[in-house]
């Protein structure tokens, strides 16, 4: 009889999407099969403090019961190493989808589901991911970035500079951050003044974007190299944007999946997400979003989300769910990519040495 394994589940942190993590293994814990595996619960509270919670065979109470506390004991990192088989970290934003938390997983040298160093910081990095996009040619709106220093020191040099560049509408963001968390759009100059200092107070850079008139379309990513696309996925939703409420409360939205979309655009879709997929250096999952204007028939691509959300209104899993895999075989799917990850990682490391 196969011995159970134990699934390290890391989620919480120290962003402004600590909530957003919360629902998310929720929604996992919930979901795996506890006839194969075991979890261990690891919090890490807004503080930066880790709190480990006991083994467990069976899925949480609620959203609430997640909220562990450290109890002034240090959680050992490295002995975890002796009881984890592979971890699964579902933290949103900085300090834990940034690549951040995926280098100390590197150092603890065990398998993790997702994106390694470089491809989990640049799928973060909004500015540097779509300068990764411009060199492979990838077709994406106009964009400008700047510091939270430039923008408090020089906002109304900036605010023409992005008008004259990028006009009105656009799209204002903190560079760092997911889930539409300190992101406005703004129609005209009170406005873009008041989100660039709105983005500035989340992030020490902002992107501002050209508005793209079309459809908002996502699409799902599975694989290390050998790649899976999910059904493309059409928000349709009633407010200025896809917003937090939207995202994880489905207030003022509707998702169509699939996606009533012609398939010279969904094989567009699908060949640019595995280029950007595999561009920056990605493994495991992302979803990608793209905007498609039906009047000029031009698809372009938005952006790449190296962890996204596994709440019930979640894309990635219903994506995938129509396109024939289940919310409880994708993550067993996502957990054996990340053991054959490591397993490569090893046997290079292990020829490498080899020749010394």
């Amino acid at each position: 009889m196969r011995k159970k394994r134990t699934l390290g589940v890391i989620y919480g942190g120290k962003s402004s999407e600590h909530e957003v993590s919360l629902r998310t293994a929720y929604s996992i814990m919930g979901a795996v099969d506890y006839d194969k595996f075991t979890i261990l619960p690891l919090f890490i509270q807004l503080n930066g403090e880790w709190a480990k919670g006991e083994l467990t065979t069976k899925q949480p109470e609620s959203v609430e019961s997640l909220r562990l506390r450290n109890q002034g004991e240090d959680v050992s990192l490295f002995q975890l190493t002796k009881e984890v088989d592979v971890f699964f970290p579902v933290i949103h934003g900085p300090f834990g989808e940034d690549g951040t938390l995926q280098g100390l997983l590197e150092m603890l040298d065990i398998p993790y589901v997702g994106s390694g160093v470089l491809g989990s910081s640049l799928g973060m990095d909004k500015v540097m991911m779509k300068k990764i996009f411009q060199s492979v040619a990838l077709p994406q709106c106009t964009f400008l970035s700047y510091t939270r220093k430039q923008i408090m020191g020089s906002l109304a040099k900036i605010v023409e500079e992005i008008e004259g560049e990028i006009g009105y509408p656009n799209f204002v963001k903190p560079v760092n951050l997911g889930s539409s968390v300190g992101i406005s759009k703004a129609k005209n100059r009170e406005g873009l003044e008041e989100a660039l200092q709105l983005a500035a107070k989340f992030d020490r850079k902002v992107i501002v974007e050209q508005f793209i008139e079309g459809s908002e379309l996502e699409i799902g990513v599975l694989g290390n190299e050998e790649l899976k696309t999910s059904v493309v996925g059409k928000i349709l939703s009633v407010g200025e944007f896809y917003d937090y409420a939207a995202k994880y409360k489905n207030i003022g939205t509707e998702l169509e999946i699939p996606a009533k979309v012609p398939e010279h655009v969904v094989s567009k879709i699908e060949e640019m997400a595995k280029k950007a997929f595999l561009v920056l250096e990605c493994s495991g999952l992302s979803r990608v979003d793209f905007f498609w204007n039906e009047k000029t028939d031009q698809v372009y691509i938005n952006e790449i989300n190296t962890m996204p959300g596994f709440t019930p209104f979640s894309m990635y899993p219903l994506m995938f769910k129509e396109a024939g895999i289940s919310y409880p075989a994708l993550i067993e799917e996502l957990i054996q990519l990340a053991q054959e990850r490591y397993e490569e990682k090893k046997q290079n490391q292990i020829e490498a040495e080899s020749l010394e």
